[in-house]
């Protein structure tokens, strides 16, 4: 009875020893897993600190290649939209950079810049809108009007967008000739822009676009009205108080509607010598927009003008201002006339008939007779 108890009391006590032990094993085991879980999230956790430290190089990297920021092309690219907050100081400083390099690293088409100048609308637009249609690459436009107005051009349109940030200019002030040279400043900053024509609301092409860039395109001087009038509404205008920066042998009467490369429109708004002596001392009676460019640019570079403009007015009917033409005076014989010419001029040092490829004033009831007959006469 001893023996069997004792055999008993020893397979009980086996039997107390089984779940023990499998409760160390099951213990052992999740605390392995829980050690192994452990040092897989603490390298996670290292993997992605990492790559957090690593992704601002990265992205320091790619961001240049996608907004290129030091490409060429940020430099030579027209601007899209020409609302900017520079004063003229500003434009003027950003308009003067020259490249010094003739050999271009790239395809460059030159283009005309027509830079118009007006108080508010343009009532030609549609004819306008003809003349440029099919010439998109060659030609850019700029208008400078009060800063009240707001146009309403549609998105369609050439003229929609084209308002430079602009400021109150009075004619025969030097405000007139300051909005002239912030049209000239704001089209420098488009480097495709060979030549400079400063235009009105007024204003009508007298030829389809091809004649007309190919005649600026291949002359060798820029079309600037330039001459001595010795009468009181010309030399009668100088101020002595100019000399010596501007003698009375160089004072000089022109128009203000004038054609300029390149060259000669970097002068002009960098110009710090004259226009000063200009700014103070010509004041109504002198009108300084008769004056300022063509005394300056003969002083300057007379070797580059051809003394005459390409924009014809008529004067025959006295006054102050030249005579304006409305729906009754554009016929086939008035148009005829314009187109074909009536005088002779000099051009590439050849005489020719060739002379004006402009005409103003125009009111805005003679656009749907000049929309009528200018395919006509005008050539589109």
């Amino acid at each position: 009875m001893k023996v069997e108890l004792g055999n008993m009391g020893i397979l009980e006590h086996g039997k107390d020893n089984k779940p023990l032990s499998l409760k160390v094993i099951q213990f052992l085991l999740l605390f392995l897993g829980l050690g192994i879980a452990l040092s897989i999230l603490s390298m996670c956790m290292l993997r992605f600190a990492e790559i957090k430290n690593v992704l601002p190089v990265v992205q320091s990297r790619i961001n240049p290649c996608f907004q290129q920021q030091n490409s060429l092309e940020n430099w030579i690219r027209p601007l899209s939209n020409l609302h900017h907050s520079m004063n003229d100081a500003e434009l003027f400083w950003r308009a003067s950079f020259v490249p010094q390099m003739k050999n271009l690293p790239f395809k460059r088409t030159p283009k005309i810049a027509f830079l118009f100048l007006t108080r508010g609308s343009l009532p030609l637009a549609p004819l306008w809108e003809r003349f440029f249609k099919g010439n998109e690459e060659l030609y850019s436009i700029y208008i400078h009007n009060l800063p009240s107005y707001k146009p309403d051009f549609p998105t369609s349109s050439v003229f929609y967008g084209r308002q430079i940030p602009s400021q109150v200019a009075e004619w025969g002030e030097i405000s007139i000739t300051d909005a002239e040279r912030r049209l000239l400043a704001n089209a420098l900053l488009d480097i495709s822009n060979e030549w400079f024509i400063i235009l009105s609301e007024s204003c009508i092409p007298l030829h389809n676009f091809s004649v007309i860039y190919r005649y600026i395109s291949e002359s060798k001087y820029s079309f600037v009205n330039v001459f001595d009038d010795p009468r009181s509404i010309g030399r009668g205008r100088y101020n002595w108080k100019m000399s010596p920066v501007v003698k009375i042998t160089q004072w000089r009467k022109g128009s203000q509607w004038f054609e300029v490369n390149r060259k000669l429109a970097v002068d002009i708004v960098t110009d710090e010598v004259y226009y000063p002596k200009f700014k103070q001392f010509c004041k109504p009676s002198c009108y300084v927009d008769e004056h300022y460019f063509p005394t300056m640019l003969h002083i300057q570079s007379p070797h580059l003008l051809t003394n005459t403009s390409l924009t014809w007015v008529d004067w025959h009917r006295g006054g102050a201002h030249p005579a304006t033409f409305g729906k009754a005076d554009v016929t086939d014989k008035f148009l005829k006339q314009l187109s074909e010419g009536q005088r002779t001029c000099v051009y590439n040092n050849q005489t020719t008939s060739y002379c004006l490829l402009f005409a103003r004033k125009f009111s805005p009831s003679a656009l749907d007779p000049l929309l009528k007959l200018s395919y006509k006469y005008l050539g589109f």
